[in-house]
């Protein structure tokens, strides 16, 4: 065992090609993710490559994850460590490395005296966190607080209480009933929110940028209604940043930049996850001020791994480099950049997102299903991106993606739509 020098070696994998592994993993795996695209053996940096060894730029960072890129030395340097250390200690015990980060999340929140941090392993346990704070913000015998309020458009994750939260009805509905007392409200409309929410509502769940539909960020204005909405009627407002967090839109927050449009907003309550452990699995809550943090008491909610000395080795690592290297200007700028190329990208008709969280429109002249066929032409072309929808591409690219490697997809795109057109028997309009 001891000459073993990769997972690969453990189970004979290495040698083998795409389509024997594919094969493999159809008969092996569960197909709630349908067939993978390729199969993934080795990256660094901004490039990854697959079992037969082609090479991809991944634009996509595993869905806004990979936020230092692949085998990072520093995160990898500090994984092994704190492993070949202590590895895990159950919940019955905490490490330094589980306080440092809480305090260090504390801090880049700009939260107030009295906050406080809950770690669990993914975005959907995070949210389901504060589902459950949620419940606990629960009113008086006389006016119970019974209602929660997420919007159209919203994904908030595939668990029950997460679940209720997402709009999607094609997730929803094999799996009803789900937890109740969750309503959906049009998006971006303070109107109908100022509408929706009295003392009745417990709290308002919001993604300052939905990403699953395309990126959309909410209009300029509607965080600060919902914040004053929210607290005039007693409700929480709970910010789902768990893939715009942890420095992908050129803050450290989405809360805490264009989105809010200059704006102060403190939230009650903030969900992390995806990029904060740059690869390693790990989601947050943070709770703001003492009132809020209190809701939720001794044994009304727990996790085994949550907060496991590896997993916050690997977050206190990945915020170290982001600031340390200044990743987060850097992603602003390389943005903003690549948001003005795409913009001029024929066949583009909207761009939107901040920092590396992007999303782009292409012209209603093409098919329905042209997305997915660009997604598939950028594969063959050895780029990774993301369609969200039937007309519309995702990138959310590690943090550290360069002018010119964004430049080599730029200039690679107009022939990848029009290849996607042709397949799909539509000339570019």
């Amino acid at each position: 065992m001891s000459e073993v020098q990769t997972a690969a070696q453990l189970v004979e994998f290495e040698g083998l090609h795409n389509q024997e592994l594919l094969a493999r993993y159809n008969n092996s795996l569960m197909g709630v993710f349908g067939t993978p695209q390729r199969v993934l053996v080795r990256g660094t940096g901004c490039t990854v490559w697959d079992a037969d060894g082609k090479e991809y730029l991944d634009l996509l960072g595993g869905i806004a994850v990979n936020a230092l890129g692949h085998a990072d030395p520093f995160l990898t340097g500090i994984v092994s460590s704190q492993l070949a250390t202590l590895g895990h200690v159950s919940n019955f015990f905490t490490s330094p490395t589980q306080i440092g980060l809480a305090e260090k999340l504390l801090e880049l929140a700009q939260a107030p005296s009295g906050s406080r941090v809950f770690f669990a392993n993914s975005g959907t346990e995070a949210n389901e966190a504060a589902f459950k704070l949620a419940r606990r913000n629960a009113g008086t015998a006389q006016t119970p607080r019974t209602r929660i309020i997420a919007l159209e458009g919203a994904f908030h994750g595939r668990t029950m209480g997460a679940l209720a939260l997402t709009a999607k009805q094609a997730y929803r509905e094999p799996f009803e009933p789900l937890p109740g007392g969750v309503e959906h409200l049009p998006f971006g409309d303070p109107d109908a929110l100022r509408e929706a929410v009295d003392d009745t509502v417990a709290a308002v769940v919001l993604e300052p940028i939905q990403g699953e539909v395309g990126v959309r960020p909410l209009p300029p204005g509607y965080l600060k209604a919902a914040r004053e909405i929210t607290r005039e009627a007693g409700a929480l407002l709970i910010l789902d940043e768990v893939q715009s967090g942890a420095g992908r839109t050129g803050n450290w927050f989405a809360f805490q930049g264009e989105v809010a449009g200059g704006e102060q907003i403190v939230p009650d309550a903030v969900t992390l996850a995806k990029g904060l452990g740059g690869g390693f699995p790990i989601g947050a809550l943070i709770t703001f001020g003492d009132e809020v943090s209190g809701l939720l008491a001794a044994g009304q909610h727990g996790t085994t791994f949550g907060g496991n000395p590896v997993a916050t080795a690997a977050a206190l690592a990945t915020l170290h480099s982001l600031e340390a290297r200044g990743l987060l200007q850097h992603a602003a700028d390389v943005g903003a950049w690549l948001r003005g190329r795409l913009a001029s990208v024929p066949g583009v008709v909207e761009v939107r997102g901040e920092g590396l969280l992007i999303g782009f429109d292409l012209d209603a002249d093409f098919p329905a299903g042209i997305a997915p066929q660009v997604v598939q032409a950028a594969l063959e072309a050895g780029f990774i991106i993301n369609a969200p929808g039937p007309r519309t591409l995702r990138l959310a690219p590690p943090l550290i993606l360069t002018r010119d490697q964004a430049a080599r997809f730029l200039d690679a795109l107009p022939a990848l739509i029009t290849t996607a057109a042709a397949a799909a028997g539509k000339d570019m309009p």
